[in-house]
């Protein structure tokens, strides 16, 4: 028998028939069930969640989306799953000995995949709600917190994906130690003057010396009360608005004058 006749009989018979079949089923379900991932995504709003994140102007500049990567991954496992199948009725692969292995590891990428990009959209939100609460506090080290909680989201997002490529618990529980100490350490000492202004901004909330409306005098600075807050306290005077910490506040004593 030739070569083109036995190759010819190959393609002809049932194994080669059924693989093909199974591979073209797997095709058309993955890209079936990428598309309803991809319409459920955007009926829940996902598009509107992750508008603006870095992650999305990423996915964005390499012609796609976050709910497209999404719904990408997801027929790709589908293609990825018939592709082993129609290999082991073919012949050509034994499903038995590597089905074990993608049964073990395909999940846990997926996992890993999901928890990367929930972490990066997550963290970008996460981060300009902390921005947004904290406009009106007019201290440098109030513009450090946003960054501070989008890589410490970004970090735990990486913690979990390594965690679920097998990388030793030991090794993640080491680089989650060092990580907090560094954040506990430098916040310390970056933020000082704003956990200072914090507090005293607590003990003036609480005993409530000066109220808005008062006109009341702190240092070489005289006006009234606009608003009191955690961090500061906006007094103005003339037109001019004088935003002062309330740690310096305590410091320097108020006069509060009686009209």
């Amino acid at each position: 028998m030739s070569l083109h006749e036995a190759v010819l009989r190959y393609l002809t018979s049932s194994p080669f028939l059924a693989a093909s079949a199974i591979f073209v089923v797997g095709l058309i379900s993955g890209y079936l069930l990428g598309q309803f991932v991809k319409r459920a995504l955007r009926a829940i709003g996902l598009p509107n969640v992750v508008e603006g994140t870095a992650f999305e102007r990423s996915a964005r500049g390499l012609g796609t989306s976050t709910v497209g990567l999404l719904s990408q991954l997801v027929a790709f496992s589908v293609y990825l799953g018939t592709t082993i199948a129609a290999l082991d009725v073919a012949g050509v692969l034994v499903m038995a000995a590597v089905l074990p292995f993608f049964a073990a590891f395909l999940p846990q990428v997926f996992i890993a995949v999901l928890a990367v990009i929930a972490g990066l959209v997550v963290g970008d939100k996460a981060a300009l709600l902390v921005s947004e609460h904290l406009r009106g506090v007019k201290l440098p080290e109030a513009g450090l917190i946003p960054t501070l909680v989008k890589y410490s989201i970004f970090y735990i997002a990486g913690l979990i994906a390594l965690n679920q490529l097998n990388v030793s618990t030991q090794a993640l529980l080491i680089l989650l130690a060092a990580y907090v100490f560094g954040i506990i350490f430098l916040g310390g000492l970056a933020f000082r003057d704003l956990l200072s202004a914090g507090a005293a901004g607590v003990y003036l909330l609480l005993n409530e010396p000066y109220s808005i409306g008062d006109e009341i005098r702190v240092g070489d600075r005289t006006g009234i009360v606009q608003e009191v807050d955690l961090f500061v306290t906006h007094v103005e005077n003339d037109g001019t608005e004088y935003i002062i910490p309330n740690q310096q506040i305590l410091r320097e004593g108020i006069v509060r004058i009686r009209n």
